[in-house]
């Protein structure tokens, strides 16, 4: 009964933490760290079954100590021993009830209570989109930040506190992952690597039949018959009974003898498409290429002579009160968009204060459907955010009144503010903040004008990656924790500015926290007002 106390104390201590169910939890690193406390509590779970499994053990031990050495005296001379009339009752009672009690004992299931945990439990673990987002987001890495899969498997990452490695099963799951996407690039990629560390001997589960299956139809599938023969031989040494791969050797063979018989001209025809297919793909989306050297540090197009221009100073908000005795740290970002950064201006408490207050009401973040005007969830934008008002807190009605002494504009008629949290490879890709002239009911429900500038708070550090990064004029600004950056998304005319296009690269080690607000035309009229010029 008392052991029956404990496992419902257990379970209901592990439910508590979790009164709601999150989804999506690959979008937000900040979620995905209640799933490390709840794995824990299982694993105390789990031990406290297996030392009632060991007592159980250990009690069943004993009992059969004690009887093999009563037995062993009793059987040398069983009349004697019986003859004493103790040992005659015992024996009448250990069989008639004894033994049935240690059959009660061998019976009893001790793994109830952790089974049930495991049940309620369940019920608030990520599920297959979660794995399948949380691979995604490794291919996307690996993809963005040119790593190979060795040093991705071997967890080789820059900054990295915690290091893991990747086994030959899970380099195997994220090539079945990629397979069940169509991409069969990084399934020979990942099945590839998985072969790899079972050549060199790692222990696993994963089986080099099942393994070179996948790879030879992957190969196969970008144009290398050659490789894909040889792999499919090799599948058959291992197992010469596999039907597909010997319907699949015929097949290979079938088509490697047509190509054996095809001219010289329409082989170099064939190369030559080959390597225009090549070229396709790596020119495929230019501002991607664009996009994912800015966030790795690369074709940044800062000269030296514009470099010379950009400064850092005290800046008092144009005279503003509250910062003439007190001005704050300001440097230049870029030149043009002009993008500046304020050094030090939300604090750590302030920071504490604006996750705790987020963290609870974190959702998938969304984006405009520019055809139904609606938000929706959309596979480019990783991450969750939550939208606090002033009202709530003093610390976020003090964050409002500070972006508004410092950018001069009114925060009346801006969107409340906007926190955001990045999961697993968590990006947000190019985009812009403003509604473009084929949006125009982008904003019309907030009837306050397109958004004309941008706020954005940096809330952590970033081990590595996470930039915010601006393809048109090739611009990146890095993450630094307790700054924030600032741009106008539109031109004094109200025109939008094209340049200022950005996107979050993924977050490759850390955990990034931002938080943004984002100013609108209305009430600005007499703050900034407009020209006569179209793009000035």
């Amino acid at each position: 009964m008392a052991f029956n106390k404990m496992w419902y104390t257990v379970a209901l201590g592990l439910l508590l933490p979790f009164s709601y169910a999150h989804t999506d939890f690959f979008t937000s690193i900040g979620h995905m760290t209640d799933l490390i406390n709840t794995e824990k509590d299982l694993v105390v779970s789990l031990k406290d079954y297996i030392k009632a499994e060991e007592s159980k053990l250990e009690q069943i031990k004993k009992w059969a100590e004690k009887l093999d050495q009563l037995t062993d005296t009793a059987t040398k001379d069983p009349e004697g021993f019986l003859g004493h009339p103790v040992n005659a009752f015992k024996l009448m009672k250990r069989l008639n009830t004894e033994w049935g009690e240690l059959e009660s004992l061998v019976l009893k299931d001790m793994s109830d209570g952790f089974i049930s945990n495991m049940t309620i439990q369940r019920q608030f673990f990520p599920n297959d989109e979660d794995q399948t987002g949380a691979a995604k987001a490794l291919l996307r890495l690996q993809d963005t930040y040119n790593l190979d899969t060795d040093t991705l498997s071997r967890g080789n990452l820059p900054g990295v506190k915690h290091k893991s490695f990747l086994t030959a099963e899970d380099c195997f799951e994220l090539g079945k992952i990629a397979y069940t996407e169509a991409d069969y690039y990084h399934t020979e990629l990942w099945m590839e690597q998985a072969l790899k560390q079972l050549d060199e001997g790692e222990v696993s589960s994963a089986d080099k039949a099942y393994i070179l299956d996948y790879l030879s139809y992957a190969v196969y599938q970008q144009g290398d018959l050659g490789k894909a023969m040889m792999l499919t031989k090799r599948l058959l040494e291992l197992d010469p009974e596999h039907q597909r791969a010997n319907g699949n050797m015929k097949y290979f063979e079938y088509i490697m003898a047509k190509e054996k018989e095809a001219n010289k001209s329409s082989t170099d025809s064939e190369d030559q498409m080959e390597q225009e297919t090549e070229v396709k793909k790596k020119d495929y989306l230019p501002e991607r290429r664009k996009y994912e050297m800015l966030c790795r540090g690369e074709g940044l197009k800062m000269t030296p002579r514009r470099q010379k221009r950009l400064f850092c100073r005290y800046y008092d908000g144009n005279r503003n009160p509250r910062y003439i005795l007190g001005p704050v740290k300001q440097e230049d970002e870029w030149d043009k968009p002009r993008i500046v950064r304020f050094l030090d201006i939300i604090s750590d408490e302030e920071i504490e204060t604006v996750k705790e207050l987020a963290k609870p009401r974190l959702s998938r973040a969304t984006v405009h459907d520019p055809e139904t005007g609606k938000l929706t969830t959309a596979h480019y934008r990783v991450s969750k955010s939550a939208w606090l008002s002033g009202y709530e807190s003093p610390v976020v009605s003090r964050i409002n009144t500070r972006i508004q002494d410092l950018t001069g504009l009114d925060v009346s008629t801006a969107e409340e503010l906007q926190v955001a949290n990045y999961g697993v490879g968590g990006q947000y890709e190019p985009h812009f903040d403003f509604g473009r002239k084929d949006e125009p009911d982008a904003f019309k429900e907030l009837g306050t004008g397109n958004r004309i500038a941008t706020w954005l708070f940096y809330m952590s550090d970033v081990s590595a990656g996470g930039a915010t990064v601006f393809p048109e004029v090739g611009a990146s600004v890095w993450p630094k924790k307790g700054t924030a950056v600032f741009w106008y998304n539109l031109f004094p005319s109200g025109e939008g500015d094209y340049s200022t296009r950005h996107a979050a690269c993924p977050v490759l080690v850390g955990n990034k926290w931002v938080s943004n607000k984002w100013l609108h035309e209305r009430g600005q009229e007499f703050r900034r007002p407009c020209t006569l010029s179209e793009l000035e």
